[in-house]
């Protein structure tokens, strides 16, 4: 059996067992984009985003003795993540305290796909300032959910997991992942209305 005909799992006991690096890079190699992309969406910065791609797979290789055989890999990754993206968000919020009033316009570009869900169609141009306006708030809303609101809705809306996917991940129920998702989703809500204002 080849390298890439392995499974995750098969790879990190060969790991385990053989140091081998080549079979640690091939899980590296798998998980390179989507774990990236993952990271780069939850932090919206690609230099944290990178930072705690690195820091997952040097966890994943300090831990690898603690996977429990039986258990699948994708989940265990996904939770060492988020748990190094929670790390690097909360840094931040440390270093920079209050000055989340400096919006940052391209990063939050995949924000807009959750504010589009809730928007909906104006054609009329001079409604755009007030798009733009809302877009804002809601996009430093969602980088100001708690981390629990935040991590549900980085793994069910952007990362496309299912809810016991999510709820495997993050070790809670799936009722929690279920209601976490719905008040994040309300508390967008809440800044879209308030942020929308009929024209006459």
């Amino acid at each position: 059996m080849t390298l890439s005909q392995a499974t995750d799992e098969h790879l990190l006991a060969t790991y385990r067992k053989t140091g081998d690096r080549q079979v640690f890079a091939e899980l590296v190699h798998r998980y390179e984009r989507e774990l990236y992309n993952f990271l780069r969406r939850y932090l919206g910065d690609a230099t944290l985003a990178e930072d705690a791609f690195q820091a997952t797979f040097l966890q994943v290789h300090l831990k690898c003795e603690q996977f429990d055989e039986g258990r699948r890999f994708r989940p265990w990754l996904y939770a060492v993540a988020t748990n190094q993206a929670i790390d690097a968000r909360r840094r931040v919020r440390r270093q920079r305290m209050v000055s989340l009033d400096q919006s940052t316009g391209g990063e939050h570009d995949d924000v807009l796909r959750l504010v589009q869900v809730l928007e909906s169609t104006e054609e009329d141009p001079s409604a755009r300032l007030e798009r733009n306006e809302r877009n804002a708030a809601v996009a430093q809303t969602l980088q100001s959910l708690p981390e629990s609101m935040m991590a549900v809705v980085q793994l069910v809306y952007f990362q496309g997991l299912k809810y016991r996917e999510a709820a495997e991940i993050l070790n809670v129920p799936v009722g929690t992942v279920k209601s976490r998702l719905n008040s994040a989703i309300g508390k967008l809500t809440d800044v879209w209305n308030a942020h929308h204002v009929e024209t006459p």
